[in-house]
């Protein structure tokens, strides 16, 4: 797919981080980028700082997604390019001081992480279809999820995202069968560690102690790394159906 002022995104999560990053890229590639994110005051200066869209969106309300993509066929004409990069990450055991996981916290993660990369995708590819065929190939659509490192070696405390994540590395394949027919690519990047909000928050000594943790570069990925990956996804129309993890050769420890 070329990047050009022809194509319209979705990025969800796009107020700040890995979402952001790939939505300044995208916005630089004169793409027409519409940010999906609960964070209505931080979204809305981030859009208007790239020329994007913003739409308040939950993306495990099915009803609210609906909404949020009507909107952006009305604004920007269709749909290309959805990039799932909403998501939460919090830390609880199985067992805690006696106490089981909490298990609205579980259905919380799942329904953020991966029912609501689910529904983003489907809604989003039934508007992918309305497109015309934009190559030789026939293609209309590019979905990138973004699952993890946690997918794969989950550590402590991670239950409820490694399972979420888990999910879109398993869905990530069915999603591209379903598509092909219709022209629509679907992949997944599986981020290790990565310099977001959350980690940013972290005293300097520590950010540089979980950089050395990474075989090579020894550092935390650059989220416009992340952003680099979801474009050549985009462009590489052979890409299809893969988990492409971003790591640095990282294997997370238990702990």
């Amino acid at each position: 797919m070329e990047l050009n002022g022809t194509k319209s995104a979705i990025i969800t999560g796009g107020a700040s981080g890995l979402g952001a990053a790939v939505a300044r890229r995208l916005a630089a590639a004169s793409v027409q980028v519409s940010i999906f994110d609960t964070n209505a005051d931080q979204g809305r200066v981030f859009a208007q700082q790239i020329g994007g869209r913003f739409y308040a969106v939950d993306v495990s309300d099915a009803a609210s997604v609906s909404q949020g993509m009507a909107a952006v066929k009305s604004a920007q004409g269709g749909l290309d390019i959805l990039v799932n990069c909403a998501g939460i990450g919090p830390a609880a055991k199985t067992v805690s001081r006696g106490a089981p996981h909490d298990p609205a916290l579980f259905i919380k993660v799942i329904g953020i992480n991966l029912t609501g990369s689910f529904i983003c995708g489907s809604q989003a590819a039934a508007l992918m279809q309305e497109r015309p065929a934009d190559s030789p190939d026939g293609e209309r659509g590019v979905i990138v999820h973004t699952a993890s490192v946690a997918a794969y070696e989950g550590q402590m405390g991670q239950a409820a995202y490694a399972a979420s994540k888990g999910g879109i590395v398993g869905m990530t394949l069915p999603m591209a069968r379903d598509l092909a027919a219709s022209g629509i690519r679907v992949c997944a990047i599986a981020p290790g560690l990565f310099l977001t909000p959350l980690l940013a928050g972290l005293p300097e000594d520590v950010q540089s102690s979980l950089g050395q943790q990474v075989p090579f570069p020894p550092r935390l990925g650059d989220p416009d790394e992340f952003a680099a990956t979801a474009c050549h996804i985009m462009e590489n129309r052979m890409l299809n159906g893969e988990v492409i993890r971003l790591d640095g050769a990282i294997r997370m420890a238990p702990r």
